[in-house]
């Protein structure tokens, strides 16, 4: 900008016109910091093409009133060569303007996409330097120690007491033994096979809990095909029965999954029924844990919350997946 005010025609301006010059550099120095604030290639991403185009043209029409800025007419002895000389040296002011206007639009153009290219090469740094430890993660925070204990605990007595329900249970944990630890290796799965990994878990705690402990599976999904990360809901999951499961006192465990036209919408709701303290200091662990997931697999895309009244979790987990 100061090498086009000073070494450009803008300098004749700013002796001659000084109130036009001053608009023509605010102007050009406003087009720099909204192109730039707006984030155009934001916008081109997120589809918002009317919005661009409505910004854009805006810059372009305010460019052309300023075109049009009335500049004192130039005196000759002759009227006809003063209006001719006249409307030249507005030619080439206006001229000049665009040409101005188009090489400031120009440089921040490429000033805002050189940006964004390199925050989205920052960010694919980091996703591959996160990948591991996600992993890690997944294979700490799903299945936990303290679940297969209790669950081989739970299968051995049925075997031993010659339980009709062995058979079934044995085959459910082993197809979530086989999701878990072929699932993990994959970036995304289909989110089909990430329902029937969670309905199998359920299943399995329905066989080992008693009748104490009731549960609502409310799942919608209109594409099962949708890629999302495997282990991604899973652990919310665990967490409702571990805290909200119980086999001496009525309680319910809700989970509702919806995904429809790529809004993925998950759900639980428990009532707490281990310690409060305890639940407190261990539930926040694997929640920031899957906080820090979802914040570099979908940034700016989701929303977690989680909220506490009359002793009664509830946790709810929207990604636009699309």
């Amino acid at each position: 900008m100061p090498i086009l005010v000073f070494l450009g025609p803008s300098y004749t301006w700013m002796a001659q016109w000084p109130l036009f010059f001053i608009l023509t550099c605010v102007f050009l120095y406003a087009c720099y910091f909204i192109v730039i604030r707006i984030r155009i290639p934001d916008l081109l991403i997120a589809k918002k093409y009317k919005r661009t185009f409505g910004i854009l043209s805006l810059l372009i029409v305010i460019n052309y009133l300023l075109s049009l800025y009335p500049l004192p007419e130039l005196d000759f002895i002759t009227p006809v060569l003063s209006q001719y000389q006249t409307q030249l040296r507005n030619f080439g002011v206006s001229v000049t303007l665009w040409l101005m206007f188009s090489l400031v639009m120009g440089y921040s153009l490429s000033v805002s996409f050189v940006k964004e290219l390199y925050a989205q090469v920052l960010l694919k740094k980091q996703i591959e330097a996160q990948r591991d430890k996600a992993e890690l993660a997944v294979f700490k925070a799903q299945i936990s120690p303290h679940f297969l204990f209790n669950t081989l605990n739970s299968l051995y007595s049925l075997v031993i007491g010659t339980s009709e329900k062995a058979e079934e249970a044995f085959v459910k944990f082993t197809e979530i033994l086989r999701y878990t630890y072929t699932g993990v290796e994959k970036e995304t799965v289909p989110i089909g096979d990430e329902v029937d990994n969670i309905r199998n878990y359920i299943d399995l705690q329905k066989i080992r809990l008693n009748s104490h402990t009731r549960v609502e599976w409310d799942c919608e999904v209109d594409d099962p095909h949708v890629a999302v990360p495997p282990m991604l809901m899973v652990t919310f999951v665990e967490n409702a029965f571990k805290y909200g499961s119980s086999t001496s006192k009525d309680c319910t465990v809700r989970i509702k999954v919806r995904l429809i036209n790529g809004d993925l919408e998950f759900e639980t709701a428990n009532k707490i029924m281990k310690q409060g303290d305890k639940f407190r200091s261990d539930v926040p662990v694997g929640i920031e844990n899957s906080r820090m997931r979802l914040q570099v697999l979908y940034p700016d895309r989701h929303s977690l919350t989680v909220s506490e009244e009359n002793g009664v979790y509830l946790l709810r987990l929207n990604i636009r997946l699309r």
